[in-house]
């Protein structure tokens, strides 16, 4: 394995060509770029699709060498406060002059959607007061965190999941590069249980990596994990009236393979749609689900919620079955 402390830093795209994906807003980029000029971007998607890649790959087509002179990151989920937006952005950055011929320089401001309102108001008013010489992109997962006031400031450019195909051949890729072996099988799975979060795979694809051969097994380990398998099992014990059966699956994933209450709920919840029962059957075990993840995220012991949960499903299912 290379000796690069991050694979997501070394194969991060370096210029808009490089992008997965996304070819619709890197459309839109690359126009603006011949124009030399931008509004205020938007960039709103789930995690891991390529939105602070995008943003980093865009100023460095449009300016050149001279793109860190003139484009300022900043992470609002660390920088959060107003103090950040008015100090960094307005005292040490949007007063100075841009670096070369493009008349602007550029703030990326990741994760926006974690600043305080305060932030935000006080940032569009240096989106208002400095439009002259510095735009700015912003990124997010939930657009609705924004305030309208930036939201009507800003250009939206909507990234979309990932598709399965161009995940696993980044992967492959990443893997034929760093002299990694790994099966079609452990793809399917890193791309499973990434969910289409480009970022998350390349991250599980190293961490198993470090144990040599990348196999199906190697990746639920690393990844903590349930495999399918064990999560069919306990809905075929519960099918069964074999309650202790399931209860015993329950606590070896909670006590023994340190799987969270919450992460073993999610992966029951998926398999609850590839059960041979009616679909009133299958509204009644998701809204239990979901009733029983809401209490453990609200602190409730995970085992006792876990076994009530359980003891829920079997009712249900037997009512079905008989």
């Amino acid at each position: 394995m290379s000796e690069e402390l991050l694979w997501i830093e070394k194969y991060r795209p370096k210029r808009l060509d490089d992008i997965v994906n996304q070819e619709d807003v890197v459309r839109s980029l690359k126009k603006l770029i011949e124009e030399k000029n931008m509004p205020h971007l938007l960039f709103t998607g789930p995690p891991g699709v390529g939105k602070t890649a995008t943003a980093l790959a865009f100023v460095r087509d449009l300016y050149g060498e001279e793109w860190r002179n003139n484009v300022l990151e900043l992470n609002a989920s660390d920088e959060r406060g107003i103090d950040t937006i008015r100090e960094k952005i307005r005292e040490r950055f949007a007063k100075t002059l841009p670096l070369g011929d493009i008349p602007f320089k550029i703030v990326i401001l990741d994760e926006s959607d974690a600043m305080t309102s305060e932030a935000q108001t006080a940032l569009r008013r240096i989106m208002e007061i400095y439009a002259k010489n510095i735009r700015f992109i912003l990124t997010c997962n939930y657009g609705n965190r924004i305030i309208e006031p930036i939201q009507s400031r800003t250009v939206v450019l909507r990234f979309s999941p990932l598709e399965k195909e161009h995940v696993i051949k980044r992967l492959l890729f990443i893997a034929q590069n760093e002299k990694v072996k790994v099966s079609n099988e452990a793809l399917e799975v890193i791309y499973d249980l990434s969910g289409g979060d480009l970022r998350r795979a390349i991250n599980l694809l190293q961490s198993s990596s470090l144990f040599g051969e990348v196999t199906p097994e190697i990746v639920y380990k690393v990844a903590g994990a349930v495999k399918p398998r064990e999560v069919r099992a306990i809905f075929d014990n519960l099918l069964k009236g074999d309650f202790e059966s399931a209860r015993n699956a329950i606590l070896k994933m909670l006590f023994n393979d340190g799987i969270s209450g919450s992460e073993i709920i999610y992966h029951l919840y998926r398999e609850t749609y590839r059960l041979n029962v009616p679909d009133e059957c299958k509204l009644q075990l998701i809204e239990i689900l979901g009733d029983y993840e809401y209490r453990i995220l609200e602190g409730s012991s995970e085992e006792i919620q876990l076994n009530s949960m359980l003891a829920r499903m079997q009712l249900i299912l037997r009512n079905y079955t008989r």
